[in-house]
């Protein structure tokens, strides 16, 4: 259901037109959920909730329970954790209303504000924890960054948009053995394996966390471990499903958070995935000398473009050597510098 505002109602988000529809088809379908593909204030959550009488949650709870259930590493988890804990601390006054219109005379506080502030002293607590483990982490992975920084081996990392093939790709040119689902958000915690290239030189290549359309800011803040792999990057690989209908404006989304990220400087290459769904053979492949599925007149990085099928391995020689070649071209930049 979509409605179409000026702005959204600081209220109930949406307006008393399309809230009354959503009464209705509760009625129709006895649905329990009501997922809005926004970030809804705590005010518009809880009005939300009292109008339509189902539990209502936005597009950050769906991705940090969609993240929750993908954790499996130490790491993983405590990341996770930490976002959930900032998103729920401004939600909590709701949480104890029911509370609020018991006891409570002049000059006392009601169970509900006495439980709420019990409520906000332990979440506090709990994310300072979690800060500092994961501070700790932060330190652990710069250690090994700096190992990596001496011992003089080239990082290439892969980015993208959640699902477009980074870690099938990842797998099939270092013959790693990580998840590569067909599902958001496969990868959450960066995975570093070697990388030969053609002309014999050894370089790593590390395996991020997708990006998304309005990525909550509070999952940025609590990925900042992870995603300082790719600040120590000497190359990029900004990975897209070009079969997708929307490519190009999730590879606008990639192109913007990695400006927020302060990366967008870094050498990189685009690699356009998932070619297998598009041609019916490598050698229909290596013939295209331009790409129709894609928007036209879309502003590419000059750096290079791969063609490519992670999945059957289509076009991977060739973007080996487009990698060998960039970062030949980084470090005697770097030399004459």
């Amino acid at each position: 259901m979509t409605q179409n505002l000026d702005a959204p109602s600081p209220t109930h988000y949406i307006g008393k037109g399309k809230i009354d529809e959503l009464i209705a088809l509760r009625e129709q379908t006895g649905y329990d959920t009501v997922i809005f593909d926004d970030e809804l204030s705590p005010r518009q959550q809880r009005n939300l909730e009292e109008a339509l009488g189902v539990r209502v949650i936005d597009r950050s709870a769906l991705i940090l329970h969609i993240f929750a259930r993908k954790a499996r590493t130490h790491e993983g988890k405590l990341q996770v954790e930490l976002a959930q804990h900032q998103y729920l601390l401004p939600r909590l006054v709701g949480q104890w209303r029911h509370l609020e219109r018991l006891g409570g005379g002049i000059g006392t506080r009601g169970p509900g504000e006495a439980q709420l502030e019990t409520d906000r002293r332990l979440i506090y607590k709990r994310i300072s924890l979690l800060q500092r483990r994961i501070e700790g982490v932060r330190k652990h992975r710069a250690l090994y960054r700096r190992r990596r920084k001496e011992a003089g081996a080239p990082v290439v990392a892969l980015v993208g948009y959640t699902n477009a093939g980074k870690s099938t790709l990842f797998n099939t040119v270092s013959r790693a053995v990580v998840d590569a689902e067909n599902r958001l958000f496969s990868t959450l915690d960066p995975v570093t394996r070697q990388l030969p290239l053609p002309g014999g030189q050894q370089c790593l290549i590390t395996d991020t966390v997708g990006f998304i359309h309005k990525l909550p800011p509070s999952i940025i803040a609590a990925f900042r471990a992870t995603l300082e792999e790719l600040d120590e990057a000497d190359l990029l690989l900004h990975v897209v499903d070009i079969t997708h209908s929307n490519a190009s404006d999730q590879c606008r989304t990639v192109e913007k958070i990695l400006g927020e990220l302060k990366v967008d400087d870094k050498p990189r290459v685009t690699v356009f995935n998932k070619l297998d769904l598009a041609v019916g053979s490598e050698a229909e492949l290596s013939a295209l000398t331009t790409v129709p599925w894609f928007e036209e007149g879309m502003v590419l990085p000059d750096e290079g473009l791969a063609l490519i099928s992670a999945a059957k391995g289509w076009g991977v020689d060739r973007l080996l050597e487009i990698i060998e070649r960039q970062i030949n071209k980084a470090d005697r930049a770097g030399r004459q510098d």
